[in-house]
């Protein structure tokens, strides 16, 4: 059994036009709601045995912020420029190359990568889960995935089950 999080960075700030995008920086809210998700992770006894990071800011900044509020500061992270805007197949051959020794990953990326990769992942699962994650995957939102597969490199299309779809507004 593997255990996937998809991990959309936070909102993001605009505030500077000049900056580069893969440079920006996660705005208040975004920051709020990484923590918010931390916790909510934290709560539900999530484990993660590696977390594999896009190098922008914002989703650096984002799993920074997760890792705190899930008290997991020691968790093994691989930050990846090629996590950057890539496309969802890009995102799923590096899912397929993953250690067979992490049981669970968490991917932090961007849209719209991994709202198409939840989407072609999903094949089962809470029907209201399905319904929200196939409308939107919102700043700070987290999929939580689970797959009968023995080695990442096995991860098909549709052969995931939805455990979980946590939206930070949802989250007091």
């Amino acid at each position: 059994m593997k255990t996937l999080y998809l991990l959309r960075h936070g909102k993001s700030s605009w505030d500077d036009p000049s900056v580069d995008d893969h440079d920006r920086p996660l705005a208040p809210r975004g920051q709020k709601a990484s923590r918010r998700v931390g916790a909510y992770l934290k709560d539900r006894k999530a484990h993660i045995d590696l977390a594999l990071c896009s190098t922008a800011v914002r989703a650096e900044d984002t799993l920074r912020r997760v890792l705190a509020a899930m008290d997991a500061p020691d968790l093994p992270v691989e930050f990846e420029r090629g996590l950057y805007l890539c496309g969802a197949r890009v995102l799923l051959e590096r899912l397929r190359d993953a250690p067979d020794s992490a049981a669970s990953l968490l991917l932090v990326a961007h849209n719209p990568d991994l709202h198409d990769l939840a989407r072609e992942l999903t094949g089962s699962g809470d029907d209201g889960h399905r319904r929200a994650l196939e409308e939107k995957f919102p700043t700070g939102a987290c999929a939580v995935l689970l797959f009968e597969a023995a080695h990442w490199r096995d991860l098909d299309l549709g052969a995931g089950r939805l455990a979980d779809f946590v939206l930070p507004r949802k989250l007091s």
